[in-house]
């Protein structure tokens, strides 16, 4: 491979190019969070002035929106629970077993996040009709696990792959049953996936807009709704208040996996893997 001459041009150059790619990518962030905080009623930049008020709004006495989001919560915890379980499951089979079609159930367990959601959005909504369970909150989290376990099972293969196979046929070597081994061995080696796992399935919940729209009724409705709901007919500067309150989450979510991911030893390899995580035997480690 042929090295480039550094020079200090196109460094600087670099850093340029670098710095507006970012700022373009963080301004809409940044301008949500600042016209959170301004007086103006019609949300403009810069603010003429500061406030707490659209913040206090949210949770004034007849708001709605904090149903919606414990709502939202509600069913991005029981989505969390949903997709560790089935992500820890596919993974293990797509991983430590000999499955027959191996990479064909990948690409099946991925196949909700290729496919519009708004197809199965509406898929669900079919689904759950007949049953009468349009409204219900374990519906919705079952939406959203549709989108939520696959990202559960990439993350959840590819720390399996880092961990040692040996460790655990040394345990049930010396008598440990599946439980045992799995308790004592692979789930606390796991741990930093695991919590990354559960962490981007939960943002992928409380986000999810088009499936809640599709399962929710007129006294379910998680926050994406509400906002949709309130923008629909109106301009209402609370909205930028719950926008900074859900971006507020996510970093915080992001930084508990990056803190997770530190202590755990300050590497996993393959967190979010870009090799194909399938094709290989078996208890195969990646370089």
């Amino acid at each position: 491979m042929i090295g480039l001459r550094t020079t200090l041009a196109g460094r600087i150059s670099l850093a340029v190019f670098s710095t507006l790619v970012l700022l373009f990518l963080a301004l809409p962030i940044v301008l949500i969070v600042v016209t959170s905080f301004g007086n103006d009623a019609f949300g403009s930049f810069p603010p003429e002035s500061w406030t707490l008020g659209w913040y206090k709004q949210l949770f004034a006495e007849g708001s709605k929106w904090p149903a919606a989001l414990s709502l939202s919560a509600l069913v991005a915890a029981l989505t969390t629970v949903f997709s560790l379980v089935l992500g820890m499951t596919a993974a293990t089979a797509l991983v430590r077993s000999e499955l027959p079609l191996r990479s064909a159930v990948y690409g099946l367990v991925l196949a909700p996040l290729v496919i519009p959601q708004v197809v199965i959005a509406l898929g669900l909504f079919l689904l759950f009709e007949p049953a009468a369970m349009l409204g219900s909150p374990i519906a919705i989290a079952l939406g959203h696990t549709v989108l939520a376990s696959p990202i559960a099972v990439m993350i959840l293969m590819a720390t399996l792959k880092g961990i040692d196979e040996r460790l655990e046929d040394a345990a049930a070597s010396m008598g440990a049953g599946r439980l045992t081994v799995a308790r004592r061995i692979t789930f606390p080696l796991a741990m930093p996936g695991l919590v990354a796992a559960a962490v981007f399935s939960f943002i992928t919940s409380f986000d999810e807009f088009f499936i809640s729209q599709f399962l929710s009724s007129v006294d379910t409705v998680t926050l994406p709704v509400q906002v949709f709901n309130v923008l629909q007919y109106d301009v209402d500067p609370s909205v930028t208040a719950v926008s900074a309150l859900l971006i507020a989450v996510a970093v915080v979510a992001l930084a508990l996996v990056g803190v997770v991911r530190r202590l755990g030893g300050g590497r996993q390899d393959g967190l979010l893997p870009t090799e194909t995580a399938v094709g290989l035997p078996a208890g195969s480690e990646t370089p």
